[in-house]
């Protein structure tokens, strides 16, 4: 299963990781950012809490930098990151996720550092989170939200992670795939609730994922729907299902023109000439 090949290796790449830099010097890092508050604390899920500037518009997009995946293979491979990131924020993008994950989507820790310093909306770290040290590389990272995949965590492994992004100020975006999922992240306390429409197991997308689990969501819990969108029909109807974000990573990718795309999902019209 890709899953458990992805878990696998982000534990060697870790691994690695704490051998050059200790998890208790890093978790000094963090808690000292922490402390000075570095950022303003849970920045994500308050702007995906909030209305459009100017507008009754509470849906928010989250525009991915993603260079491949292990079901495309290479999205972009000329692949200006930094660049993208700023074209995003340009086209009225509300956040911005930056995969990580080295081996099967190519990304890259210092990606996102090189991108944080020339973006001022909040920041997703896209990764497959499985030990207590990512979240606190997350923070040094200057992340506002990191995310936790169920399908990956036992319910206590979560909570525990919830529970440290608290404690540094991050906001937890809390993956699901199926109804199982969604109850334990709704008993787990997750206040953004994340549904990937992509099956990790067989990677079918469907968006009726979203449709069919946002019912099992309480509406005080923040509510993102994942992969697979690609049109402005797409986006009115995850609009009609009652969700707070939207996740849009290839369809963006793939655009020459992020900022007529952007555009274009948002029902404003065709792609800039």
């Amino acid at each position: 299963m890709i899953l458990d090949t992805l878990v696998e290796a982000t534990r060697a790449r870790i691994t690695a990781q704490m051998a050059a830099l200790p998890a208790v010097e890093l978790r000094r890092q963090a808690e000292e950012l922490a402390r000075k508050k570095n950022r303003e604390e849970f920045l994500f899920e308050k702007t995906l809490a909030g209305k459009n500037a100017g507008t009754e518009d509470s849906l928010h997009f989250i525009c991915e930098v993603k260079k491949a995946s292990p079901s495309k293979g290479l999205i972009a491979p000329d692949f200006p990151y930094v660049q993208i990131a700023k074209e995003y924020e340009a086209a009225g993008a509300d956040c911005i996720s930056v995969l990580t994950e080295t081996d099967y989507f190519l990304g890259s820790d210092d990606y996102f550092r090189e991108i944080r310093p020339q973006v001022s909306v909040p920041m997703l770290r896209k990764d497959f989170t499985i030990d207590s040290y990512m979240v606190y590389q997350a923070k040094t990272m200057g992340a506002d939200c990191v995310l936790l995949i169920c399908a990956i965590l036992a319910e206590s492994e979560l909570k525990d992670y919830m529970a440290l992004c608290d404690s540094l100020g991050l906001t937890a975006l809390v993956e699901t795939h199926d109804e199982n999922e969604v109850q334990m992240a709704v008993r787990a306390g997750a206040r953004v609730l994340g549904v990937n429409n992509r099956n990790l197991k067989t990677f079918e997308v469907d968006l009726r994922t979203s449709e069919r689990l946002r019912r099992l969501v309480p509406e005080n819990i923040l509510f993102v729907a994942e992969s697979g969108i690609r049109d402005a029909q797409d986006i009115a109807l995850l609009r009609q299902t009652g969700v707070n974000g939207v996740l849009i990573g290839e369809t963006l990718m793939r655009s020459p023109d992020k900022l007529g795309m952007l555009d274009r999902l948002r029902g404003n019209g065709e792609l800039h000439a």
